[in-house]
């Protein structure tokens, strides 16, 4: 069977060179665009690095560690402010929840579990064990997220949530029709 009529060259050892060239193969088109895709993201995560080199740990735990903070400040504000508050750390925990639901765990357990672990041992570093390791320590399971990555996800939903708080002018379906 004929797998490529294609022919390749192949140059190596080029010395001082700080060009790379990755060539992928793949069964089908949509195997190679998925690859094409991965290694973009690969490559962004290293911009990030080079960017900023700070870290923080994954699995969704800064998502929790921060939702308990949210949540300690709402208790401390009285004013009508505290909802907005707590709406905010109910969708920081939307991430550890989809992590969970998207690993086959029970998202509701899962998160109130770890949520509780991370209050009793004051351990910011617990996320959701996607790999069902039995370890929920993100530092023990070298699970890292770049900061600036972090920050960009958080600026960017907080941005398009503001952004639709900003309608004012909400239409129900037949208004206006006579």
């Amino acid at each position: 069977a004929v797998v490529s009529t294609q022919s390749t060259g192949v140059i190596e050892e080029c010395h001082n060179s700080r060009a790379v060239t990755l060539f992928l193969r793949g069964s089908n088109s949509m195997i190679v665009a998925e690859a094409k895709r991965s290694i973009w993201d690969a490559m962004c995560v290293i911009r990030n690095l080079v960017r900023d080199n700070r870290i923080v740990y994954g699995g969704g735990s800064n998502e929790i560690s921060a939702a308990i903070s949210v949540y300690d400040a709402a208790d401390k504000n009285s004013s009508i402010e505290q909802y907005a508050m707590r709406a905010f750390g109910e969708a920081l925990e939307s991430v550890p929840m989809a992590l969970a639901e998207n690993s086959g765990l029970s998202p509701f357990s899962t998160l109130a579990e770890v949520k509780s672990r991370q209050i009793k041992e004051g351990n910011p570093r617990l996320g959701i064990d996607c790999m069902d390791k039995g370890e929920s320590d993100m530092r023990v399971q070298h699970v890292i997220e770049t900061l600036i990555g972090k920050k960009q996800q958080i600026m960017l939903a907080t941005q398009l949530v503001r952004m639709i708080l900003k309608i004012d002018d909400v239409r129900s379906p037949g208004e206006g029709e006579e």
